[in-house]
């Protein structure tokens, strides 16, 4: 069976705007210009993460207050946008490959998840096995050579992010290694 393509998510649809098919969304992404670009197509996803529908294609965008107004392809009126599954819940999902990769030591936070983790001398510290993103920021959960440990992902404690050599140098607190 052939892979998915891995989509990142971009958008939260809000609700249908005025009468000539535009919608609300929330941008879930740092470069909204560039996922509700023209042309760009674009998965409606659930909560689940499940694909719904045959996704859309955006004719145009432009920013709205904090969120976007988006018009769709094929869908010219409000009426229109009644063929589209309903909206509370759903997302807007984009291929991978179809975005700008992230800039300099910037990384998806879902690629981290098997990166290397050493220290600033170059010894192992352990694999990023998964990351969470509690109220206070994202932390990285590592799995160190004797224990896991949590860290915060934030300049502080994470020096370099090497997305190519898939590497994390840190600087952890005093005492987060030790048993």
């Amino acid at each position: 069976m052939p892979e998915e393509p891995r989509r990142l998510v971009v958008g939260r649809l809000r609700k249908p705007h005025g009468l000539k098919g535009e919608v609300t969304l929330f941008p879930l992404t740092d470069r909204p210009e560039d996922a509700f670009r023209p042309g760009q197509r674009l998965d409606l996803v659930n909560l689940g993460g499940d694909v719904q529908g045959d996704g859309v294609v955006v004719e145009r965008s432009r920013p709205y207050h904090r969120e976007w107004l988006v018009k769709f392809r094929g869908f010219e009126s409000r009426e229109d946008l009644a063929a589209l599954p309903p909206f509370r819940g759903m997302f807007l999902a984009a291929p991978a490959e179809a975005l700008p990769p992230p800039n300099e030591e910037e990384v998806y936070y879902h690629e981290l998840i098997g990166f290397a983790v050493q220290l600033e001398d170059g010894t192992p510290a352990g694999l990023v096995t998964a990351f969470y993103e509690p109220p206070s920021g994202v932390m990285l959960e590592i799995q160190g050579p004797k224990r896991e440990f949590l860290l915060p992902f934030v300049k502080a404690f994470v020096g370099e992010v090497d997305r190519d050599g898939r590497r994390l140098t840190i600087r952890p607190p005093d005492g987060l290694l030790e048993e």
